[in-house]
This record gives structure tokens, sequence and C-alpha cells, in this order.
């Protein structure tokens, strides 16, 4: 099938793909670093930006999908409006091209869940950053209800961190044992301390992370996360009422950049978001 392509993209794409036109660039009042190659400048029209490293722990990014009304909870993802563009581009691309690990709450795992980049041209870009095919699988939960044969916890050859509660701990000890690429990571009530020990110990630099709402809001709370990647569909839809931030101190977002995709046809609107904590 051709795809809707700049010029300087592959002429192979995916017919629902569209680039990302920008409207708005304040990355140059930022500590943010860019990224990209050919392909993705083609179709993010530009880089991609990354903030810099913070001292002792490491970055972490929000990922999120909401409706046009605000939702972001869905029984299948795609209902919310996203499309191949957010999909491909965005959610399985930029957002983690560059992390060493992609973060969810155990809520968010699902059975064939995976967490990797899949295109091509972000599977290249990937290796020139010089970065592992797939990054390390995290799972931040404190009661330990995981399904062990699902795909993330099953791929042998790729290390998952399990950030575990006390009651996680003690529930998943023996299918851990079995499982020697998987290892608990306690938190001890205590989320700054525990991704101090995931960059000092475990060399976890960069996080994208994917939700759910509850996780992403207790990083937030907790100070951790420097910005959200946030795309907004053209359509009404998702359970009513569950935006992306669930806590009790809503944060103060600044935009970053902000692009709307290339078609007439309900586009998405991207906003690369700093985030900062009340």
């Amino acid at each position: 099938m051709l795809g809707h392509s700049p010029s300087s993209a592959s002429s192979r794409e995916p017919l629902q793909v569209r680039r990302l036109v920008t409207i708005d660039d304040d990355s140059s009042r930022w500590p943010v670093v860019g990224i990209g190659n050919d392909w993705t400048r083609a179709y993010y029209d530009g880089p991609f930006h990354l903030f810099e490293l913070p001292t002792g722990r490491p970055a972490v990014s929000l990922v999120f999908v909401q409706s046009r009304n605000g939702n972001t909870a869905a029984g299948n993802p795609s209902d919310l409006g996203g499309g191949p563009t957010d999909k491909h581009l965005i959610y399985e691309g930029l957002s983690r091209v560059a992390a060493d690990g992609v973060l969810a709450g155990a809520a968010t795992v699902g059975h064939s869940v995976f967490f990797t980049v899949k295109h091509p041209q972000l599977v290249e870009l990937r290796r020139d950053l010089g970065l592992p095919r797939h990054p390390v699988q995290i799972v931040l939960s404190e009661r330990g209800e995981l399904d062990f044969s699902a795909r993330v916890f099953s791929t042998p050859d790729v290390p998952v961190l399990i950030l575990a509660g006390e009651r996680c701990a003690r529930r998943c000890s023996l299918e851990v044992q079995r499982r020697p690429w998987i290892t608990i990571v306690p938190t001890n009530g205590d989320l700054v301390a525990t991704l101090i020990t995931l960059r000092r110990d475990y060399g976890i630099q960069r996080i994208s992370a994917v939700g759910g709402r509850h996780a992403a809001t207790s990083l937030v709370d907790a100070g951790l996360v420097q910005d959200i990647y946030l795309t907004t569909t053209a359509i009404d839809a998702g359970e009513p009422n569950t935006p992306w931030y669930v806590g009790l101190a809503p944060p103060v977002v600044s935009p970053i950049v902000r692009k709307r995709e290339d078609t007439t046809e309900q586009p998405i609107l991207f906003e690369h978001l700093a985030i900062k904590s009340a």
C-alpha cells in the first residue's frame, strides 16, 4: 500500500499514517535536546525533544492519549481515536525510542503487551542512539496481581524490573526466582529512592511511562516527571471522568511544542508539555 509520505520519507508507509505539522515551538526556552533521523524529522516536522537528564535519577516522560473531552481510559485504547499516526509515530515510536526502560502500572500490562519500538526507521534510530533493541520492561505494582504468562514477563532476553510494594514482593518472589531475567526492586514506599536505585544500579537513565493514570499520578506527585507527550483526539470517547492525572494537586504544564496531524479528517493534536509538580 502506498503511503501519504513527505518526499524525504519512505513511500511504503501505511496510508493512514500522516505527518504532523508544527503549530507552536517554544523548545528553545527549555533544557531539551533534539533527536531524529530523516524519516522521523519528515513525519514529526522537526527534531523530537528530550529533557536533559536530572542529577542522580532517571528522566521520566509520561505518554498519554486522551479524547477531545479529556478521557484516557477505554476498553480498547484505539477507541479514544488516536489512530495510526499516534500509535506508530508517537506511542510505539518517538516517545520510547530513546528510553532505557518503559514503565507501566500493573493494570496496564495486558497479556500480549510488550513495550518496544517496531517501525524499521525507529529501530534504526534506536540503534544509532547506542541502545539495545528493546527497552527494559518496568512494572510498578503494590499488590503483585501480575500475570507471569504475559509477554512482558516471558521474553528471557529482555530484562524486567518489578518496582514492588511489600505485598507484591512477597506474593511474586517464587515466580521471579524461576525467571532470572526478572528482578524485584522494592519500593519501600519511596519512589524517589527507587528511581535513584534504577539509575545507580541498573543504568536506567531515561524512562517512558505509559500509564495507567494512578501510576502516572504517583510519579508526578513524587516530583519525578519532567514532561508529558500528550495526544488529544478529535472525538468524544472513553470512560467518563478519566483524566490522565487523578491526584489532589494537579501539576502546572507549559507547552514545549504543539503539532497537528496533516489531515482534514479528525486530526489529532500532539503536545509536548513540561510538567512542574504542584
